[in-house]
């Protein structure tokens, strides 16, 4: 990884630098209104950034959720965005184990995620169908339904993932 990183909760300050950021990693997608409705929900979400001195160069959004009918605590990861000069270097990587360390500290059950799943399972992510997401997905994207377990002994939780509203767009979940 070059240059040191020091990851830490984001703050308002952070607002614009954050913005920069996904529009570089993420150029061909606006994930702009969804990152400030979640960065407004205040303690429901965490978020994290990664520092190389006074540089943002990484970032990663974890929001509380429910499953319906159950009880125990669960997250969904995202959005994820590394700087593109700083991709490949396990920043992202990185920030994923800090947040998952963080949320398994809170006593969060389990984590979701819609993402690579070539990606995910180096952090034990697995595909799920026992969760399901707010939206029904493309059949292409059913493999990138994934849960991680933050309780070695503990059984999944099934049932309806519940998110908050800015996680209410059916954009969010396809193409």
């Amino acid at each position: 990884m070059a240059g040191p990183v020091a990851i830490r909760e984001s703050q308002p300050a952070d607002g614009a630098a954050l913005e920069r950021l996904y529009a570089a990693a993420f150029p061909a997608e606006d994930l702009l209104p969804l990152l400030r409705a979640l960065l407004s929900e205040g303690p429901r979400v965490l978020s994290l950034v990664a520092m190389n001195g006074a540089t943002l160069v990484g970032h990663v959004a974890l929001t509380l959720c429910d499953i319906a009918g159950t009880s125990g605590e669960v997250a969904l990861l995202g959005p994820l965005a590394v700087a593109p000069e700083r991709q490949r270097q396990g920043l992202g990587s990185a920030l994923v184990h800090e947040a998952l360390r963080r949320l398994r500290s809170r006593g969060v059950v389990q984590v979701h995620v819609l993402g690579d799943p070539a990606y995910y399972r180096r952090f034990g992510f697995l595909s799920d169908a026992d969760v399901t997401p707010p939206y029904p997905l493309p059949l292409a994207w059913q493999e990138a339904w994934q849960t991680l377990s933050l309780r070695r002994d503990a059984t999944l939780l099934q049932g309806r993932l519940c998110v908050p509203k800015p996680w209410r767009r059916r954009a969010l979940w396809a193409p």
